[in-house]
């Protein structure tokens, strides 16, 4: 089995920052790419942010400039550092894996639980 835990959620004012956090467990032999997806309430989930394991980060037009994604290959870890934050970031933002569980095992998609993150004043 494998898991995402995502943590750093929550209520912040206009202008704010907040940073999450998705860690990985379980039988994981290589990670590829990492990224961000947020879903705002009736709207289709879109692309944040991706990292992979080699090659440049890809963010989607809305957040350049302001959100910063990181990996932390030894503790199987992606961060999002979100800056100036708006009231339109507010989503659930779901973090996302492509993995291989072995050696002999296809890539496969991995998504976390989902944060909530509400931008308001």
């Amino acid at each position: 089995q494998v898991q995402l835990v995502e943590s750093g959620g929550g209520l912040v004012q206009p202008g704010g920052s907040l940073r999450l956090s998705c860690t990985a467990s379980g039988s994981i032999f290589v990670i590829n790419t990492m990224g961000w997806y947020r879903q705002a309430p009736g709207k289709q989930r879109e692309l944040v942010a991706t990292i992979p394991n080699r090659g440049n980060t890809e963010y989607t037009d809305s957040v350049k400039g302001r959100f910063t994604v990181s990996r932390d290959n030894a503790k199987q870890m992606v961060s999002l550092q979100m800056n100036s934050l708006r009231p339109e970031d507010t989503a659930v933002y779901y973090c996302t894996l492509s993995m291989r569980r072995s050696p002999w095992d296809p890539a496969d998609t991995y998504w976390g639980q989902g944060t909530q993150v509400t931008v308001s004043s």
